[in-house]
């Protein structure tokens, strides 16, 4: 039987091709979007990529030595492997960077003196933070029917920003408030101008107000209370643990008896644990060769006490000057150790503002009296025996040495062996004696002649380096408050410690002999020069400088 003509038309078979007719070109256009998308996703990824490795390569060169920004620029080009595998511009797979060694902030490698990108940098001395631009990369689009009428992604830009975080490493935990900071600073960055000062004595004060001249102790992850603070401070090596150089921050609390670590350096034992183990390992807390000090101990003994007069004879038999002049020739303390400056050493509070140009009075103006410890030492006065050629030029302005060129020549003069007699061990009776250097067997000193570290051959023991910090401009920004908080460091200096952390009494037994001349929770020290962080600051390596390079943007 014939079919119906209309059948053809009638029929529903295969229908649905033809929505997938309709459909397939929207179809492969997503898919085409997708994949160019993605394409230019990856290429994004590899540029920034090579832009991060290309600023980390460049910046571990800031050292701020000449050729510094030509050596990262050559280390931003020369050290980039990075590869393209999804650039397609006819320009091969390398990823590239075009140099540019001028300290400046032009062209695809940029120098800057600060985060902020603020300010350029204009030589390799401030050429702190490096920014690279890698060369752009196109990818050409796919083939599909709605993408082909555009040619390409464009030209892809990435670029990447760096800077160095660098930390000091074996110090001590110390920071000291800025002793010159003006009263009404807000400047957190302000310099110490520690030149104007060397030689000049700071007297350093416990406390937690934080006010001009305080000190006080930074967060260390070396042990944990005041046992860790103690092997921190005293320990000849502490491992493992450093401070950054730009920021810092202030531990909670003061506890006098961490000093300890500090005094055995002078090889002063501690009353308690001085020279603890951390996680169970024992440090070493050696003294330094040369620790001539005011106070003494019996022969066969161990235990040292300031020595003192009584109220008839106490400023021969200790240094005890009664106002900011120099001892006459004709009186010599029998037993004294390096002294405070004149305006320091008469009393407790002092005078120093009347001789520092009416600055902080905790900042002395360098002159002692070494007339008076040349004759309690040795027997006269002194007579030019330190020699600047080979200790150092004098402070400006002063024709004798400071105490730490004294200190360094005493213990060159020990380890020559040409200090002998009293001038190492001298008897104050009853079988105590004051030492200029550790004695086999006792204290702290070690097991070998010359018993103690030297200076110059090994660490210096009484070279520290700190913190320093403006503690007014620190809480005019975060408050009373700054512990705990991370704190910008504008100063690293070297400072001598004068002598042992002790309370000293003008004499004692009689009348007026509580009078107070050195409190237990103070620090006193004299300022050396700016700290050469990682430099050997005219001995061993004194303090490790670690620089790890870091990504910002």
């Amino acid at each position: 039987m014939k079919r119906p003509r209309n059948s053809f038309w009638l029929d529903s078979g295969g229908a649905v091709a033809v929505t997938y007719a309709i459909a397939v070109l929207p179809l492969i256009v997503v898919a085409g979007v997708a994949y160019d998308y993605s394409r230019m996703a990856s290429l994004d990824s590899e540029l920034q990529n090579a832009a991060d490795q290309a600023a980390l390569a460049g910046v571990t060169q800031l050292d701020h030595e000449p050729d510094a920004c030509a050596r990262a620029s050559q280390a931003a080009v020369g050290l980039l492997r990075n590869l393209t595998l999804l650039s397609n511009d006819g320009s091969g797979n390398q990823v590239t960077v075009t140099g540019e060694e001028a300290c400046d902030a032009v062209g695809r490698i940029r120098f800057y003196q600060d985060k902020q990108k603020t300010t350029a940098a204009d030589s390799y001395e401030n050429a702190n933070y490096v920014e690279v631009h890698v060369d752009p990369r196109e990818a050409f689009y796919a083939l599909t029917p709605v993408m082909a009428t555009f040619r390409g992604s464009g030209d892809m830009h990435a670029a990447a920003f760096a800077g160095l975080n660098a930390a000091i490493c074996r110090v001590p935990p110390l920071m000291i408030c800025n002793p010159v900071e003006p009263a009404n600073n807000v400047d957190t960055m302000l310099d110490f101008p520690a030149e104007d000062h060397l030689g000049d004595g700071i007297k350093l004060v416990a406390n937690d107000s934080y006010t001009p001249g305080a000190f006080g102790f930074l967060q260390t992850e070396f042990g944990t209370g005041a046992n860790g603070l103690l092997a921190a401070l005293g320990w000849d090596v502490r491992g493992g643990d450093c401070e950054s150089v730009t920021g810092v921050e202030i531990k909670n609390g003061m506890n006098a008896s961490v000093l300890d670590g500090l005094n055995a350096r002078f090889d002063v034992t501690g009353s308690g644990q001085y020279c603890p183990s951390i996680n169970g390992v024992a440090g070493k807390c050696s003294p330094s060769v040369s620790v001539r000090k005011d106070l003494t101990r019996q022969q066969n003994n161990s235990n040292w006490s300031v020595y003192e007069g009584n109220s008839g004879n106490f400023d021969i038999a200790a240094y005890r000057p009664t106002s900011a002049s120099l001892y006459p020739n004709t009186k010599t303390p029998l037993v004294m150790g390096l002294p405070r400056d004149l305006c320091h050493a008469w009393s407790n509070d002092g005078n120093c503002s009347l001789y520092n140009g009416g600055q902080n009075a905790r900042v002395g103006n360098g002159a002692w009296d070494i007339d008076a410890y040349w004759r309690s030492a040795f027997g006269s006065n002194y007579g030019g025996q330190v020699s600047a050629t080979d200790y150092g030029p004098f402070p400006p302005g002063q024709s004798y040495p400071t105490r730490y060129q004294v200190y360094r020549w005493e213990a060159d003069q020990i380890v020559a062996g040409t200090m002998t007699g009293s001038s190492i061990a001298k008897s104050v009776g009853g079988n105590s004696y004051a030492y200029a250097q550790p004695q086999p067997g006792r204290s702290l000193a070690l097991a070998n002649s010359p018993y103690g570290l030297v200076p110059g051959v090994d660490l210096d023991r009484r070279r520290i380096s700190v913190a320093v910090l403006n503690c007014n401009a620190l809480q005019a920004k975060y408050g009373n408050s700054i512990n705990n908080k991370e704190l910008e460091v504008p100063t690293w200096i070297d400072v001598f410690l004068v002598e042992p952390s002790k309370s000293r009494r003008k004499c004692a037994s009689g009348s007026g002999c509580n009078t107070v001349y050195t409190e237990p929770f103070d620090v006193y020290v004299e300022l050396i020069d700016r700290t050469d962080i990682g430099g050997d600051n005219g001995s061993v390596t004194q303090t490790v400088r670690r620089d790890v390079p870091y990504l910002i943007e």
